[in-house]
């Protein structure tokens, strides 16, 4: 009872404590959902879970290796030099995120991701989808008073993982109204899946120069 109140504390006034708290309990379905399109992938020789599965992998690298460098920074001496190195290395590795999703967004544009979902279920995950995204955005805004490096970029990196949702969802709802695809939605996809693609690709880019900037700064 007592660790519930001191965690529930934390949460509350500690926004680093409650940033890497989230970022854990990400990390852990994240890395449920990549085992779950693994095995779909292999099962059915499919490239659209075998795509999806490899997005997953590397997200939970992502959020696994600010996770872990920060504890061990927290004991180090020098932390401000390595929060800097790890901060450059992950955003390469988000670089090779947002290239991965190259793929699987060409497959819901052209509406060959397997879709097999009613109404009901499209409306609850579109509601999870919009409170993921408000959630995403604020903290997104929030994260430039936070003076941790890493926690800035794992605000940045749950920012576009909601991006990807929103194309996720884009697809679902055409292909569940639609009860097996609309071409004519083409154009519109291709648009919007471009817009949310060069979004994160930006976000990727802007943190790569900052780390730089960092490093040259040392």
């Amino acid at each position: 009872m007592r660790t519930a109140k001191q965690f529930l504390r934390r949460w509350k006034t500690e926004y680093e404590f409650k940033t890497f708290a989230a970022a854990s309990g990400s990390l852990a379905v994240t890395a449920i959902f990549a085992c779950y399109n693994g095995f779909l992938g292999l099962s059915h020789a499919s490239l659209w879970y075998g795509s999806i599965c490899s997005y997953y992998i590397i997200l939970v690298l992502l959020r696994g290796t600010i996770i872990f460098a920060a504890k061990r920074i927290a004991r180090s001496e020098a932390q401000e030099p390595a929060r800097s190195k790890v901060y450059l290395a992950v955003s390469f590795l988000l670089l090779i995120l947002n290239v991965s999703l190259v793929l699987p967004i060409s497959m819901m544009v052209r509406q060959q991701k397997p879709v097999n979902m009613t109404l009901i279920p499209a409306i609850v995950m579109a509601a999870y989808t919009t409170y993921k995204v408000t959630m995403a955005s604020i903290n997104l805004k929030k994260r430039i008073s936070s003076s941790d490096s890493l926690v800035r970029l794992l605000r940045t990196i749950s920012f576009i993982d909601s991006l990807i949702s929103i194309l996720t969802l884009q697809n679902t709802l055409i292909m569940v109204h639609s009860a097996g695809g609309d071409l004519s939605m083409l154009p519109l996809t291709s648009v919007t899946s471009a817009i949310v693609w060069i979004a994160a690709l930006l976000l990727s880019v802007h943190a790569i120069a900052e780390g730089l900037r960092r490093l040259k700064n040392m």
